[in-house]
Formats: structure tokens, sequence, C-alpha cells
């Protein structure tokens, strides 16, 4: 997999990331990780940034709202093949044609 030019920040900004992890939590959220709000900031949030300072990574963590998470995480749970092989996404197809 590529390195993306904001990886070298992860360390310094994992506090943010761990305090926003914890308010996912608090709010029912148990299956969201540090990886995933990682991913979700580079591929949707950052996809088109070419270069932030630390301060401006930090920010963008801990403005993260859960709504705008979960709208990718669904969108990407779609793009998976596997979705679709599933009795629920045998069902929705079903229910489409």
């Amino acid at each position: 997999m590529e390195k993306h030019p904001f990886d070298d920040f992860k360390d310094h900004v994992k506090p943010a990331i761990i305090s926003k992890l914890e308010e996912f939590n608090i709010l029912g959220y148990e299956d969201v990780t540090e990886e995933k709000i990682w991913a979700f900031l580079k591929n949707k949030k950052w996809k088109k940034t070419p270069e932030l300072s630390v301060h401006e990574v930090v920010r963008d963590v801990l403005a993260l709202r859960v709504g705008d998470f979960m709208n990718y995480a669904t969108v990407e749970s779609f793009k998976s093949s596997k979705w679709f092989e599933s009795e629920e996404g045998k069902d929705l197809l079903k229910g489409l044609i």
C-alpha cells in the first residue's frame, strides 16, 4: 500500500485520534477504531489536500463528526462486493429488481 503524505503525522496526533475514538465510543459507536478514523481522514478529508501542518491535522481529527464518518463507512461497506453476497444484500437487491 502506498504511503500517504500525512502518515508521518499519525504518531504525533495519536492523542487527538484516541480522544475522538473515545467520543465515538461514548456515543455508542464501539466498532470504530483508530485505523478506521485515520483511513477516513486520508481517503476522504485529505484526498485532495497536498500539505498540512500538524496543528491542521489535529484540527481535522477533532472536528470530525460522527455523521460524516458514518456516511463514509456506509459507502465503503456498499463498495464491498461481499456485502451484496450476504443475505441482507440479496434481499435488498430482490426488492430493487
